[in-house]
């Protein structure tokens, strides 16, 4: 009988093994999370009719939260007025989810470069480099497991060293990314 209570407990405590959850937790988590894209860009100068143009960007999340983004406009391949802006930005960003919608926030800092392009209604070609910055945000859509489409995003820049009184043209810009985690 000793045994058969023996062999009853044993076979019962193996049993109950599976409603007790006693797993540790996993301590290799992913460290971030990166995604590459590139879009269709518009933006709007200060002076002249809207210019568009493609954009490439990349982020690098660090937390669920933080990360820093890097942006080329290529501003300058469909203009009525002969003009071009180009810029080169990084920055911090902070994200926040809902579902499959990440909107985020950025600031970033790099150069621009505004181009008077040739042949045109200017009798030259010219370009002109400045520094700038760009303060944005947008929401990204999660469509699969690899792939984001950038729903928007909105960048004011700021072209402070472009004479007289600097640039604040606005650029947006929609794409997708492949998201590598």
């Amino acid at each position: 009988m000793k045994l058969h209570t023996l062999i009853g407990c044993f076979a019962c405590a193996l049993g109950l093994t599976t409603f007790s959850h006693a797993q540790a937790i996993p301590t290799a988590t992913r460290s971030g999370s990166l995604q590459i894209g590139g879009g269709v860009t518009y933006a709007r100068p200060d002076y002249g009719r809207p210019i568009k143009g493609l954009s490439i960007y990349g982020d690098y999340d660090f937390t669920k939260h933080f990360g820093i983004e890097g942006d080329i406009h290529f501003v300058n391949l469909w203009t009525q007025d002969d003009i071009g802006e180009t810029s080169y930005l990084i920055g911090p960003r902070y994200r926040m989810h809902y579902g499959r919608f990440t909107p985020y926030v950025k600031g970033l800092v790099g150069f621009g470069q505004f181009m008077y392009q040739y042949p045109s209604i200017y009798p030259s070609a010219a370009t002109y480099t400045y520094k700038i910055y760009a303060l944005g945000g947008g929401v990204d859509l999660r469509a699969t497991k690899h792939l984001n489409v950038r729903a928007f995003d909105i960048e004011f820049q700021g072209w402070p060293g472009y004479p007289p009184d600097g640039l604040t043209p606005i650029v947006m810009t929609v794409g997708a990314a492949y998201s590598f985690h």
